[in-house]
């Protein structure tokens, strides 16, 4: 029977299908796709965006260009969510700032029990930048970043501190 024979092929997989081994995301253990096994890639946060983009039209609003509808909406989200923003100062003085929370993080290390170092991945300095407030506990950045949990809680609230200190600075009025 014709529809037999069509079944019987479909639940037969493929040689190439059975070989391929689907690596399973998990950003509570810090996995993700094959595109992210690159060391070089450097994720942003929304606010390091939000500078990029606000200086990218500035630069096409003085060569006479219109901004395309995805990116309006993509500033417009970046925007929305930014936590670290001042329009009291200039863009310099933000770039200054995020590059040297993002720097700070990226460099952070703690060494565990064993000896051995621990480092904050950059999934976690960009999620961090974008969901830390300046009232943020240690458990509630840990319920929102499960992979943070693997530091001790003194580790974390250090890391906090760190980014409160950049929110303050940013978000004061006048001069660094």
């Amino acid at each position: 029977n014709q529809y037999n024979t069509m079944a019987e092929s479909n639940r037969t997989p493929s040689a190439a299908a059975t070989s391929v081994v689907a690596k399973v995301e998990n950003t509570a253990e810090l996995s993700f796709g094959t595109e992210f096994d690159d060391a070089e890639i450097n994720i942003l946060s929304n606010a390091q965006v939000a500078v990029i983009l606000q200086m990218s039209a500035q630069s096409a609003l003085i060569r006479d260009e219109e901004l395309d509808d995805v990116y309006k909406k993509t500033q417009k989200y970046v925007e929305r969510f930014n936590n670290m923003k001042n329009p009291e100062k200039d863009n310099q003085e933000l770039v200054s700032e995020l590059d040297n929370l993002h720097g700070a993080l990226e460099t952070f290390r703690k060494e565990k029990e064993d000896g051995e170092e621990m480092a904050l991945h950059g999934f976690e300095v960009a999620a961090l930048m974008n969901l830390v407030a300046t009232d943020t506990m240690v458990e509630e950045a840990q319920a929102l970043i499960p992979s943070l949990s693997r530091f001790p809680e003194s580790a974390v609230d250090e890391i906090l501190d760190l980014i409160r200190s950049t929110m303050i600075r940013i978000v004061s009025y006048g001069g660094s």
